[in-house]
């Protein structure tokens, strides 16, 4: 399993990449997805669906699911914040491929980007040796 270690976590098996990039009003963007061990756990995705596309979420509400062959799973918002954009390459409105999740959960399967409306929130997140624990690896 891979942990890149610029990332922080959470106990729900979410990821939060921290970017330069900031919204006219200076809040920050960050990238959420799921960790190796999440996708690992849940198997083949078919099905991602983000709903919440300009709407602000509070921390560990839910944003989206996901639904693999087997088992359909909520996705929880790690930070408070404004959902700017959903992953058209894994969106039904774009690429339509899911799988990416499975293939590069790091990367090319982030699912959402987000606008932060609370950093202080940030200090709850884990590091990667935090997160390793969790999962036993």
């Amino acid at each position: 399993m891979n942990f890149p270690d610029d990332l922080k976590y959470t106990t729900e098996h979410e990821w939060v990449r921290f970017t330069d990039k900031k919204t006219d009003d200076g809040r920050r963007i960050v990238e959420i997805g799921i960790t190796d061990f999440a996708q690992g756990e849940l198997g083949e995705l078919v099905y991602i669906e983000v709903d919440t596309i300009g709407d602000t979420v509070a921390k560990d509400a839910v944003f989206g699911t996901v639904e693999a062959v087997k088992t359909t799973s909520d996705l929880f918002m790690p930070l408070t914040g404004e959902v700017l954009e959903f992953n058209t390459e894994i969106s039904e409105d774009g690429g339509d491929n899911p799988g990416l999740i499975n293939s590069d959960p790091y990367g090319a399967g982030w699912i959402v980007r987000v606008a932060l409306t609370d950093e202080s929130q940030i200090d709850m997140l884990m590091g990667v040796g935090a997160y390793r624990e969790l999962v036993g690896a």
